[in-house]
C-alpha cells in the first residue's frame, strides 16, 4: 500500500500542474469530452446488454418481427458506438500530444535552467539518459495515464451499472444444484467478485518483478543508445586510434545487458501471460456454469441466460481491469519512477544552485573589477582546490592564469561564470557585465553556419555582412562563402579552425570580460600572436582573461597570475608571489 500511495503521488506531481497550465482550459475540455465519450461507451453496453436477453428470446420463440426490430436497434447502437469510438480516440490523441508537448516544454526548461544539466551531471547524474526520460519517458507516461485512467474510470462505472442488473439476474435465475433452489441474494455478483479478487492476487504474485525489470529495461535501452551516439560524435579520435573493435566489444556488452534482461521479461511475461490468457478462457464459460442449472430446469430462458452471461462478463471484467493492463502498469510505474527521479534530479541541481552552501556569485556596483572574496572552489566531493581570497580581475587589464596541470584553472573559470557551486565565497560581477567563455573545444550547434557563429545569440543577431567580416577577420575567408549552408561543425572543421570560429564569435558579440581557456592552444605561435593582436585591436573595451601554457602568451597580457600549491589545494597569487606559511 506504501508502494502504491508513493507511486499514486508522484504521478499527482507530474501530471496535475498541466492541468493548472496557461494550456489547462484546453486539457481540462479535452479530457471531459474522452472522459464523457467514455461514459457514453459504457451506457451503450448496458443497452446492448438489455438488447441480448430480447434478441435471444426472439430467436428461441421464433419471432420473426422481433427478430428484425432488435436487428436493426443493434445496427443503431453500432454505429453510435463506432462514431463515439473513433472521436474518443482522435480526442485523446489529440490531449496527448498537447499533454506531452507542454511537459516537455517545461522538462527542458528546467533542465537547462541556469546550467541545471551540468550540475547533474556533477552530481552523479542521477536521473540518466535526460534525452530519454523527455522523449520516450514523457510519451509513454501521457499514453499510459490516460489510457490507465479513463479505463479505471469505465471500470468503475461499468461494475456500477451491471452490478444491479447482474444482483437481478440472480434472484431471477437462482442457483439451481441437485434439482434444488438455493436462495442467495446476488450469488452471481459474488461469484464474479471472488472470481476477479483470486485472479488480481496470483496475477500480481507472478508479474509483480516486471517493474524493476521494466525500469532496467529503459535504462540499458538508453544507455546503449547514448554510447552509439557517443561513437558517432566522436568517430575521427576513434578511426585514428584504430578503435573500431574495443568499441565494438564495448557496445556489444551494453548491448548484452539489454538482451539479458529482455530474456528475462521475456520469462516473466510468459508466466504472467500463460495465467492471465487461462484466466480470460475459463472466464467466458464461468457464467454460464454458474446459470446453466437454473436454464435446464426451466427457470429463465435463452435470452435471460446470455444477458447473465454478457452482465457477469462486464462485471468481472470490470473487477479484472488490473489483471487485463498489469503489463501496461508495470511499464507505466517504471516510467513514472524515472520521471520522479529526473524531477528530483533537477530540484538537487536548482538547490545547489541556490542553495547557502555554495560559492556566490552576486551582482555588484563599482569600478568594473571582478572581486573575488573569500573563495574557495572545491570538488564535488569537498577536496579543496582553488583559494582566492580577496583577488581582483581588474577592468582592461589582460590577465594570464598559468599554474601546473590540475591545479583548477578551468574550474576557477567556471565558478566565475557561476555554473560550478561547489565551495564557499563570493566572486562579484559588476552590474550588468557580458561575460564570455571560450573553451579549448568550443560548441557549435548544428545548422547553419551563420547561426553557428552568432550562437547563443538568436539568428538574425547580426548581418551577414558583419559575420563575413568577422570569418574573414580570424582567417576564415573560405567559411564566409558558406554562411547558409548547414552542418555539424564540431565534426567538419578541425580543432584549429573550431578555434578560430569561436574567436569570430567574440568578435561579434563583444563581451565586457572575454575568458580563455587554452582557446588558441590548437594553433601555432604565428596564428596564435595574430589573433591575440586582432583581439587587442578590434574589442579595446574588453577585458581578457586567459589560461595558457605557451611563454609567447606573456607579450599580450599586463599581468601574470599563478596557482601555487598551498597545503591541499592551491592558492591564485601574481606571479612572483609565494604563499603566506600554513
Amino acid at each position: 500500500m506504501n508502494n502504491i500511495r508513493s507511486t499514486l503521488a508522484a504521478v499527482w506531481r507530474i501530471a496535475a500542474p498541466y492541468f493548472r497550465s496557461e494550456d489547462k482550459w484546453a486539457g481540462r475540455a479535452l479530457l471531459a469530452a474522452v472522459i464523457t465519450a467514455e461514459l457514453a461507451i459504457v451506457g451503450i453496453t448496458v443497452l446492448i446488454n438489455q438488447w441480448n436477453s430480447r434478441f435471444y428470446n426472439a430467436l428461441q420463440e421464433r419471432n420473426w418481427d422481433t427478430f428484425v426490430t432488435e436487428i436493426i436497434y443493434f445496427c443503431v447502437l453500432a454505429a453510435i458506438y463506432t462514431v463515439i469510438a473513433v472521436y474518443q480516440l482522435y480526442l485523446n490523441q489529440w490531449l496527448q500530444i498537447r499533454w506531452r508537448r507542454w511537459m516537455t516544454a517545461q522538462y527542458l526548461g528546467q533542465w537547462l535552467h541556469q546550467a541545471n544539466h551540468y550540475r547533474m551531471q556533477l552530481q552523479g547524474d542521477a536521473a540518466d539518459n535526460p534525452d530519454q526520460r523527455m522523449t520516450d519517458d514523457v510519451k509513454l507516461f501521457v499514453e499510459r495515464t490516460l489510457n490507465i485512467g479513463v479505463g479505471l474510470l469505465s471500470s468503475i462505472v461499468t461494475l456500477a451499472s451491471f452490478v444491479v442488473i447482474l444482483w437481478g439476474l440472480s434472484n431471477a435465475a437462482p442457483l439451481h444444484l441437485f434439482g434444488q433452489d438455493f436462495a442467495i441474494p446476488g450469488y452471481l455478483v459474488w461469484g464474479a467478485l471472488i472470481y476477479s479478487v483470486l485472479g488480481t492476487i496470483l496475477t500480481h504474485m507472478i508479474g509483480w518483478p516486471l517493474v524493476g525489470i521494466d525500469f532496467r529495461q529503459q535504462q540499458y535501452e538508453a544507455d546503449f543508445r547514448f554510447n552509439l551516439i557517443r561513437v558517432r560524435e566522436n568517430s575521427e579520435q576513434i578511426a585514428l586510434l584504430r578503435g573500431d573493435e574495443a568499441e565494438r566489444e564495448r557496445l556489444l556488452v551494453r548491448f548484452g545487458r539489454v538482451v539479458e534482461n529482455w530474456l528475462a521479461i521475456m520469462s516473466r511475461t510468459k508466466k504472467l501471460t500463460a495465467f492471465t490468457a487461462s484466466y480470460s478462457q475459463a472466464s467466458v464459460i464461468f457464467p454460464y456454469i454458474l446459470v446453466a442449472p437454473a436454464y435446464f430446469a426451466g427457470k429463465i430462458q435463452l435470452g435471460g441466460m446470455m444477458q447473465t452471461g454478457s452482465a457477469f462478463s462486464s462485471v468481472q471484467g470490470a473487477l479484472s481491469f488490473f489483471i487485463t493492463i498489469y503489463r501496461q502498469l508495470a511499464e507505466w510505474q517504471a516510467v513514472v519512477n524515472r520521471l520522479d527521479g529526473f524531477e528530483m534530479g533537477i530540484a538537487a541541481a536548482t538547490e545547489l544552485a541556490n542553495g547557502d552552501n555554495r560559492i556566490h556569485v552576486i551582482q555588484a556596483a563599482g569600478d568594473g573589477a571582478i572581486d573575488l572574496k573569500g573563495l574557495a572552489v572545491r570538488l564535488p566531493n569537498g577536496t579543496p582546490l582553488v583559494n582566492a581570497d580577496g583577488f581582483r580581475l581588474r577592468q582592461d587589464e589582460r590577465t594570464l592564469v598559468t599554474g601546473p596541470s590540475g591545479s583548477g584553472k578551468s574550474t576557477l573559470f567556471r565558478a566565475i561564470a557561476g555554473i560550478w557551486p561547489f565551495g564557499t565565497g563570493s566572486i562579484a560581477i559588476p552590474a550588468n557585465a557580458t561575460l564570455m567563455m571560450l573553451p579549448q573545444r568550443p560548441y557549435f550547434p548544428v545548422g547553419a553556419l551563420h547561426a553557428a557563429v552568432e550562437y547563443p545569440g538568436k539568428e538574425g543577431t547580426f548581418t551577414a555582412a558583419q559575420i563575413a567580416q568577422a570569418l574573414e577577420a580570424v582567417g576564415l575567408p573560405k567559411l564566409a562563402l558558406m554562411l547558409a549552408e548547414h552542418g555539424h561543425w564540431n565534426r567538419t572543421l578541425s580543432l584549429g579552425e573550431q578555434q578560430r570560429l569561436a574567436l569570430a564569435r567574440a568578435l561579434l558579440h563583444a563581451p565586457q570580460y572575454l575568458f580563455l581557456d587554452e582557446a588558441t592552444a590548437s594553433l601555432d605561435e604565428p596564428s596564435e600572436a595574430a589573433l591575440y593582436g586582432l583581439l587587442r585591436e578590434k574589442l579595446p573595451a574588453t577585458t581578457i582573461v586567459s589560461i595558457g601554457h605557451r611563454s609567447t602568451l606573456d607579450a599580450f597580457h599586463k599581468r601574470n597570475v599563478v596557482l601555487l600549491r598551498d597545503g591541499d589545494g592551491f592558492e591564485l597569487r601574481d606571479a612572483g608571489e609565494q604563499p603566506t606559511p600554513s
